[in-house]
Parts: structure tokens; C-alpha cells; sequence
């Protein structure tokens, strides 16, 4: 996303994915490290969003992402918790411990402390799956401080949630 990101950019995001959702009839769940419940606030400022709006995880700590998602701890240690793998593994556990049909998984380094130089501040992995099927997962570079970094994440999430939904 080159240009700053909008709350009523994120509501306009909701609002298409719970229109998404009702068409096609599906429930949703969210697993959230670094956006620490961002997508499930955002989901939820839409009336009627328990409807299709299932469950939201934030599994913040590596051991939260092993107890309630599953997250095999080798995982966490062969590729880190901010990975291909790790987000794939955290889309399916939100699958398996939800009634969702779908998910999306967000992990990653929003600063302004943690980054490495294999994994810089603003690195994010995502991920979103359809029920009984793979997870698809992808990295992205996001600019700007925390704050920023969080928004963007959550506006990925959702625009990669309704583009999964068609």
C-alpha cells in the first residue's frame, strides 16, 4: 500500500467482506499476533457482523500460538514466528478450533524494536485459508512507524479476506 491508510478505509474493507460473507453464506475467524485484535475490532464496528464474523485469536506470545492454534513449536523455531510457515500453520489452527469458513492469519515485526536483518521492522506475513483446503500465504514490506504498520496490516487482512471470498 503505497498511500496511508484510512479507519474508513479499514470500515469500507469490512463492510465489503461482510457482503462478501452474507452472499455466500461462509463465517469468518481472525488470528492475530502483531495487529493484536485489529481485524476482529474492525469486523466488528459492521452491525451485524456476528452473522459472519465467527471468532478472533490473538496470539501474540509464540506459546498462545502453540496453545490455541496449534503452531507446531518447531516451526516457531526452524523459520521464527514471523513466517510462511508459522502464518499457514495459524490460518489452518483458526480453521480447526473455530466453526469459521474461512481465516486469515497475521504475524509480524511492527516496530519500532525487533527487527532483524532478515527480518526488518515492517515485515508482516499473512495468510488466509479456506476450510479443508491450503492456506496461501504472503509477505509484505509495509512502511511507517507502528501505528502505521498495524493499519496496514489490518487493510491487507480484510482485502485479502474479500478477495479470497471473490
Amino acid at each position: 500500500m503505497t498511500r496511508r491508510v484510512t479507519e474508513a478505509d479499514i470500515t469500507r474493507l469490512a463492510l465489503l467482506l461482510g457482503r462478501a460473507c452474507m452472499r455466500r453464506g461462509m463465517r469468518l475467524a481472525a488470528a492475530e499476533s502483531c495487529t493484536g485484535g485489529g481485524v476482529a475490532e474492525a469486523i466488528t464496528r459492521i452491525p451485524g457482523s456476528s452473522r459472519w464474523f465467527e471468532r478472533g485469536f490473538v496470539t501474540y506470545s509464540n506459546e498462545a500460538k502453540q496453545q490455541m492454534l496449534g503452531v507446531s513449536a518447531l516451526a516457531i523455531e526452524l523459520h521464527g514466528a514471523v513466517s510462511a510457515e508459522v502464518a499457514s500453520q495459524m490460518a489452518l489452527g483458526a480453521l480447526e478450533h473455530s466453526a469459521a469458513d474461512a481465516s486469515v492469519a497475521i504475524t509480524g515485526v511492527a516496530g519500532p524494536g525487533g527487527g532483524t536483518q532478515a527480518k526488518p521492522v515492517g515485515l508482516v506475513w499473512f495468510a488466509w485459508a479456506h476450510r479443508h483446503g491450503k492456506a496461501q500465504a504472503r509477505a509484505m514490506r509495509l512502511p511507517g512507524d507502528r501505528e502505521a504498520v498495524r493499519r496496514q496490516s489490518v487493510a491487507v487482512a480484510l482485502q485479502g479476506l474479500v478477495d479470497l471470498l471473490g
